[in-house]
């Protein structure tokens, strides 16, 4: 499912969402989509994928991780009926609110800010592709791809692709209400480095 990846910029350079009048408005679907994509961006940060599947404790290892962990979100919303992708949508634009807020705390300037949001888009395509085609052919495709681009590796990425196989099943168990409400579920906590949960 193609996703719209939009920069959208005011003339000061702030996102639209970003504004003062857009903050104090209260809107409980921009909420459930916020609250969904805080539960992944806490997942994309647990100790165990930095500390036992090698993903790197940097600003870019941390990027791939939550990147990765919206599309297999993303996938799973691809598999259910109507709003689902709507919900889809949301996600994207929400990740993509915060990718902008992230690179203006690291102080990037406003005026480089679009040309990397521009990149940002181009490498979460790319990846989104890249898994999705990987998870579909089966066999060493997708360590192949998660070394490349998550650990930066030529060396595949066999423990993080069984976590990533384990995620896909546990996301397949839940509706979208599951999601919304409860939050995605991905592997347990207890992935070890052979990939397999205790």
């Amino acid at each position: 499912m193609p996703y719209r990846v939009v920069v959208a910029l005011t003339r000061q350079g702030r996102t639209p969402a970003m504004t003062v009048l857009g903050f104090f408005r209260k809107d409980p679907r921009r909420e459930a989509i916020e609250t969904l994509y805080g539960r992944i961006a806490a997942a994309s940060r647990e100790p165990g994928l930095y500390l036992d599947l090698g993903v790197p404790d940097t600003v870019e290892g941390r990027f791939e991780a939550v990147t990765l962990h919206v599309i297999l979100v993303l996938r799973r919303l691809g598999g259910l009926p109507g709003p689902a992708d709507e919900v889809a949508q949301d996600l994207v634009d929400c990740f993509f609110r915060h990718l902008d807020a992230s690179l203006r705390e690291l102080a990037v300037g406003d005026l480089a800010v679009p040309k990397r949001m521009n990149k940002l888009g181009e490498a979460f395509a790319g990846r989104s592709l890249a898994y999705r085609n990987a998870l579909e052919s089966g066999g060493d495709a997708l360590p192949a791809a998660l070394g490349r681009n998550v650990l930066g590796s030529a060396e595949p990425a066999h423990a993080l692709a069984g976590y990533v196989r384990a995620s896909v099943a546990a996301l397949a168990a839940q509706s979208l209400d599951d999601l919304l409400n409860e939050g995605p579920r991905f592997a347990p906590r207890g992935v070890r480095q052979e990939g397999v949960c205790p």
